[in-house]
């Protein structure tokens, strides 16, 4: 492939998609420690939510029909037969002109076919309560089955569990569930002026800052990150290093060597071990910052991304290509998720250049109507410090000349 022959965002993701194979395996975790994991399965319900008809109130659980009529100035009057203890049930059925107390959460006796709240009541004497307030059949209950059936599909095969959707499995009777293993992914930095954090730099050289910033956002997507460390500019000592990765992840990751220079050497690593399979799939993807992006296919499915050095630059590379295919497993659906987006107002206008998105950071803030404004933080590339101030990033489309002050944007969450 002619090197840094430039394609779009979704000419990128759709060669990707023709030769990525997804072939994680699967595992049985305990309910409680699946949050974030990925159903390998759909999940269905072994039992009846809930298994009783219940209140939803404190109150007197009563027949509807004695209350018909009843307000504040003509009350119905009932005998107090008894209580429901929570956790327990009531055996006795209850008789027209009967009610018992009953908590929220509570089984409803036999009998009863609905609850009138306390606050509409008043107590006569120890046995007899005054209704002020008529109730139809069904009112303030949740009737036996009416959440969840038996065999009901609760979770689709591929969700990604979230904290209700682990009490909503302990609900229905599941203690264990099968998810997909993490996906293993490799971590390679490279370039001679890149130094370890603890080690103290010398002019020309730099902190390693990508090998964290991505093995966080692997593990955040849900992969399991694995770092090759920091390999210099030497081509046998990169390819060993690459090799090694693409044997024992699904997804490799190296930050730095992407870019046109006599020293980066990450393409011609690639061209050469994927000589086999597809080649470089592309060298260079239509967005700013994150240029200079590059991906080959090693190893049958396998794939590895050379991404800038830059870390911000890093970043929006692997959020866009490289998170979907950990946290969904592809490019199914857009890599931004709904409830990651909240629309607001830029207070800035931005310019672009037709033929590529830019993706740009920016500050939320809350004005005193209750609208969300976008503030651009701009900065080079090659800064840190704007993607930790910045709460997120708009896109400007790809063949958008800018974007007007005010126009509203759809601010995609960090």
């Amino acid at each position: 492939m002619e090197f840094f022959r430039v394609v779009s965002p979704g000419e990128a993701k759709d060669i990707i998609a023709k030769v990525w194979k997804n072939d994680s395996g699967t595992e049985e975790l305990p309910v409680a420690e699946a949050v974030g994991r990925k159903t390998s399965e759909n999940i269905y319900s072994k039992e009846v939510v809930p298994c009783f008809d219940k209140s939803t109130v404190d109150g007197f659980a009563v027949k509807s029909q004695d209350t018909f009529g009843a307000s504040e100035s003509l009350p119905a009057c009932l005998n107090v037969v008894g209580q429901v203890e929570m956790g327990t049930s009531y055996s006795e059925e209850i008789k027209v002109g009967e009610s018992v107390k009953v908590a929220t959460g509570g089984m409803l006796p036999p009998g009863a076919d609905a609850v009138v709240m306390v606050e509409q009541t008043e107590m006569l004497d120890d046995t007899t309560v005054a209704i002020n307030k008529a109730v139809a059949p069904g009112e303030n209950v949740i009737s036996r089955g009416e959440d969840i059936a038996e065999g009901d599909l609760v979770i689709d095969v591929g969700h990604v569990l979230r904290p209700q959707d682990l009490g909503l499995l302990a609900g229905v009777g599941h203690h264990k569930i099968k998810v997909q293993e993490k996906m293993p992914v490799g971590i390679i930095s490279t370039g001679d002026e890149v130094v370890p954090p603890e080690q103290q730099v010398k002019p020309g050289q730099v902190k390693d800052i990508n090998t964290y910033t991505l093995m966080g956002s692997v593990m955040a997507a849900g992969g399991e990150a694995h770092s090759y460390g920091i390999i210099a500019d030497d081509y046998s000592e990169l390819k060993k290093a690459v090799e090694l990765s693409v044997a024992n992840n699904h997804l490799t990751l190296i930050s730095g060597g992407s870019s046109v220079g006599t020293r980066d050497l990450t393409w011609r690593v690639l061209e050469e071990i994927s000589a086999e399979q597809s080649g470089i799939l592309f060298h260079g993807v239509s967005i700013k910052p994150g240029k200079p992006i590059l991906a080959a296919q090693c190893g049958g499915g396998k794939l590895v991304f050379g991404l800038p050095g830059h870390p911000a630059s890093a970043m929006i590379g692997f959020q866009l290509l490289v998170e979907p295919l950990i946290r969904k497993g592809g490019y199914s659906e857009d890599y931004f998720p709904v409830e990651r987006t909240v629309n607001a107002k830029l207070t800035k206008a931005l310019a672009s250049t037709p033929g590529r998105k830019d993706y740009v950071r920016v500050k939320l803030e809350l004005d005193s109507s209750g609208q969300w404004l976008a503030h651009p933080v701009l900065g080079k590339s090659g800064l840190i410090s704007p993607m930790v101030r910045a709460d997120g990033m708009c896109v400007i489309p790809l063949m958008a000349e800018g974007i007007d002050v005010g126009t509203e944007v759809v601010v995609t969450l960090f």
